[in-house]
C-alpha cells in the first residue's frame, strides 16, 4: 500500500480552499436599494448618498450600511416591506435623473470577500433575483411604421400621376390623404386599394377638401405588434447576454408585455437602465443655413449639443443605428474615449454615397432616446399616485469634419467618459428596440416563496445526506465512516466551485446535488464490495484494499462518464432550470470521482498502511 505524498498535499489544499469558499453561503443576502444615474455620466458621490439618507430619515424608514460604490449608492434595509417603501420615497426625492432599483446586498465578511469568496447565486425559485415587467409602446410602433408608408404612398401617386395635396400622419396609426377634388380622391382610392391592402379606406371631408382616411386592418395591427414585441425580445436577450446574467428568463406575456427575470444579479440599477433604454443614433450633416438663434430655417432642426449650446442639423438622415452591426469602445491617440462603429453593407453604401462629395462638411451624431418623466398626483383618497409621461430626448453627442469619404467603418469621438462610451457601444451592439418600453412592475421574489423553497431544498439535501450516512455506517462500519467524510468534502467542493463559477442554484440544481450524493456513495459501495469480495477470495486485508480500488476504478469511471455525457446533452439542448441541473450534475460528477477514489484511498492508507492488519472494519 503506497500513496504519493503530493496527493496528500493536494487533498489538504482542496479541503482548505473548499471549506473557505463554502463559508460565504452561511451569510444570507439582505434587502437593499441601489441608486445610479439615469445616464452613465451622471455623477455619483457622497452628496447623493446624503440626499438619499435625509429622504429616508424624513420618511422614518430605518436603513444601515449606506455606501458609495463604483456604479451607484447602496442603501441596506431591514425588511422587504421597508425596501419597497424606501424605493417610492427615493424615486420621488431624487427625480428622473437617477434610477432607484431593488437589490439584494451581500453580508459576507470582509476577510472572505478579500480572497474572492462569494456565495452561490440563487435562482428566482429560491431567492436573489429581480422580476421586471415591461410594456411595449404599440402606439409608437404604429407611428414608426407610418413614416415608411408616407414615402411609399407618395411614390405610388407619382407613378400613377395622381394629384394630391398632402399625406398627413394622424394619432393612433392613422394616415389622411388630402385631395383637391372628389375625382382625384377616387383615382387615389383605386391606387391605394391595389397597392396597400393592409389599410382600410374611409372617404372623409376635411377643411382642405375631400380626403381619405387610412387605418391599419386588425390583421396588420397584430402583425406590427407581434414584430415589435418579438424584436424587443431579441434585443433584450442580446443586452442581457452583454450584462453576463446566468439563467435569465425573458418571455412574452399577453399582447404587448415582456417579463424579464434576472436571478443572482447584484447590479440591478445598471440592468434596469440598460434594459429600458430605447437608444439609437442618427448621422446627419450640419445645416449650411445661417443660425440666427431665433427661427429655424426650412429643412433644418435645432438640437442641444452635449458640450453646450445648440446645433442646426439637416432633416435628412444619412444612416440610423439600425444599420450598426458592431460597436466597441476604445481610446483614440490622445487617450480620449471613442466608439468604433461597423455598418452593414447597405449602411456602408449610404454613408459612402453621402460623404463622397461632402469632404470638408461637418457631420453630427444625434443620440435619440425614449424616456419617461415621472410626476406625482394626489388621488381621491389622498394618496400620491405615480404618473409616467413618455417623451423623446434628442441631443448631439459629436460634430466632426468629414476628412475623406467614409464607408462601413468609422469612429465616434467627443464622449464625456469611458463609461459613457462603453454603454453606448453596448446599446448599439445589442441592437435597437423596435418600439419603446416602459417598466410597469418591478419586484424581488417574495420572501415567503423563496424561503419556503430554500428550506425544502435544504431539508431534502440534509435528509438525503443523513440517511446515506447512516446506511453506510450500518453496512460498512469503519469504511462507511471514511465514505461519509469524503461525502461531506464532496458537497463542500461542489458548493465552492459553483460559487466561484457564478452558477445560479435553483430547485433543479438542488436535485442535482442530491443526485451527486447518491452517485458518490455508489462509487464507495462498489469499492467496499470489491474489497469484501477480495477478502472472501483469501487475500490479506491490505492486498484486498489495493485490489478493490484497482478493480472498482474501471467500473466507476464508466458509470460516471455515461452520466457526464447525459449532463452535457442536457446542457446543450436544455434551457433555464434544465441547464442548472446539468451544470450541477457535471460538477458533482467531477468532485465525486475525486473524493470517492482519491480522498477515501488517502484516509484508508493513513488507517491501514504501514502496519500489520488482521481484519478490516468493513
Amino acid at each position: 500500500m503506497r500513496f504519493p505524498a503530493w496527493k496528500y498535499v493536494l487533498i489538504v489544499l482542496v479541503m482548505i480552499i473548499s471549506i473557505l469558499y463554502s463559508l460565504p453561503n452561511l451569510y444570507p443576502d439582505e434587502p437593499a436599494l441601489q441608486v445610479s444615474g439615469a445616464q452613465a455620466a451622471t455623477p455619483i458621490d457622497e452628496a447623493l448618498l446624503k440626499r438619499a439618507a435625509i429622504a429616508l430619515d424624513e420618511a422614518k424608514i430605518a436603513h444601515h450600511g449606506d455606501e458609495v460604490q463604483a456604479k451607484g449608492v447602496l442603501v441596506r434595509l431591514k425588511t422587504p416591506e421597508d425596501q419597497v417603501q424606501a424605493q417610492a420615497v427615493l424615486r420621488r426625492a431624487l427625480g428622473e435623473n437617477y434610477v432607484v432599483a431593488l437589490n439584494l446586498a451581500p453580508t459576507t465578511p470582509e476577510w472572505l470577500s478579500s480572497i474572492g469568496a462569494k456565495p452561490m447565486k440563487l435562482g428566482l425559485d429560491l431567492r436573489g433575483g429581480v422580476h421586471f415587467k415591461l410594456e411595449v409602446d404599440v402606439a409608437k410602433a404604429l407611428e414608426q411604421r407610418q413614416e415608411t408608408y408616407v414615402t411609399d404612398i407618395k411614390k405610388q401617386f407619382r407613378d400613377a400621376s395622381v394629384a394630391y395635396r398632402a399625406v398627413a400622419e394622424q394619432p393612433g396609426g392613422l394616415l389622411e390623404v388630402r385631395f383637391a377634388n372628389a375625382k382625384d380622391r377616387d383615382a387615389g382610392q383605386d391606387v391605394l386599394r391595389r397597392q396597400f391592402s393592409e389599410f382600410t379606406l374611409t372617404p372623409v371631408s376635411s377643411d382642405d377638401g375631400p380626403a381619405l382616411r387610412l387605418d391599419f386592418t386588425p390583421e396588420k395591427r397584430t402583425e406590427i405588434t407581434n414584430y415589435a414585441v418579438n424584436q424587443n425580445l431579441t434585443t433584450l436577450r442580446n443586452r442581457i447576454n452583454e450584462l453576463g446574467v446566468a439563467e435569465a428568463v425573458i418571455q412574452r406575456q399577453g399582447a404587448s408585455r415582456i417579463v424579464v427575470e434576472l436571478p443572482g444579479l447584484q447590479d440591478t440599477a445598471e440592468a434596469k437602465r440598460i434594459l429600458g433604454r430605447t437608444a439609437s443614433l442618427e448621422f446627419r450633416f450640419t445645416s449650411q443655413a445661417a443660425d440666427t438663434g431665433f427661427s429655424v430655417p426650412a429643412g433644418a432642426e435645432r438640437f442641444n449639443f452635449n458640450r453646450g449650446g445648440t446645433v442646426l442639423l439637416e432633416r435628412r438622415k444619412i444612416v440610423t443605428g439600425e444599420r450598426v452591426t458592431n460597436a466597441q469602445s476604445s481610446f483614440d491617440e490622445y487617450s480620449r474615449p471613442q466608439v468604433n462603429i461597423n455598418l452593414d453593407t447597405r449602411g456602408g453604401r449610404l454613408m459612402a454615397d453621402a460623404t463622397r462629395d461632402s469632404v470638408g462638411r461637418q457631420m453630427a451624431v444625434l443620440f435619440v432616446e425614449n424616456k419617461q418623466r415621472l410626476r406625482y398626483e394626489t388621488d381621491a383618497e389622498g394618496k400620491a399616485v405615480e404618473i409616467r409621461e413618455p417623451y423623446i430626448e434628442r441631443r448631439v453627442i459629436n460634430v466632426a469634419t468629414v476628412q475623406s469619404m467614409l464607408g462601413s467603418q468609422f469612429r465616434i469621438t467627443g464622449l464625456d467618459s469611458p463609461v459613457e462610451a462603453q454603454e453606448l457601444a453596448l446599446l448599439l451592439r445589442a441592437g435597437a428596440l423596435a418600439a419603446p418600453m416602459y417598466f410597469v412592475e418591478e419586484r424581488t421574489i417574495g420572501p415567503s416563496l423563496g424561503q419556503d423553497n430554500i428550506e425544502k431544498g435544504m431539508f431534502s439535501t440534509q435528509l438525503g445526506f443523513l440517511l446515506v450516512a447512516l446506511i453506510m455506517l450500518a453496512v460498512y462500519k469503519g469504511f462507511g465512516l471514511i465514505a461519509n467524510v469524503a461525502l461531506f468534502l464532496n458537497v463542500a467542493i461542489l458548493v465552492a466551485v459553483m460559487g466561484a463559477l457564478g452558477a445560479a442554484l435553483s430547485l433543479p440544481g438542488i436535485a442535482g446535488i442530491v443526485l451527486t450524493i447518491g452517485m458518490a456513495v455508489d462509487a464507495n459501495v462498489l469499492i467496499c464490495e470489491r474489497i469484501r469480495e477480495e477478502i472472501r477470495r483469501g487475500l490479506s486485508p491490505q492486498a484486498a484494499i489495493v485490489a478493490g480500488y484497482d478493480r472498482a476504478y474501471g467500473t466507476i469511471l464508466d458509470a460516471n462518464l455515461t452520466t457526464l455525457i447525459v449532463a452535457i446533452i442536457l446542457f446543450g439542448i436544455g434551457t433555464g432550470p434544465i441547464k442548472g441541473f446539468a451544470v450541477t450534475l457535471a460538477i458533482g460528477i467531477a468532485t465525486s470521482m475525486f473524493t470517492a477514489i482519491t480522498v477515501t484511498r488517502a484516509i484508508v492508507q493513513l488507517a491501514y498502511g504501514g502496519r500489520r492488519v488482521s481484519r478490516l472494519s468493513i
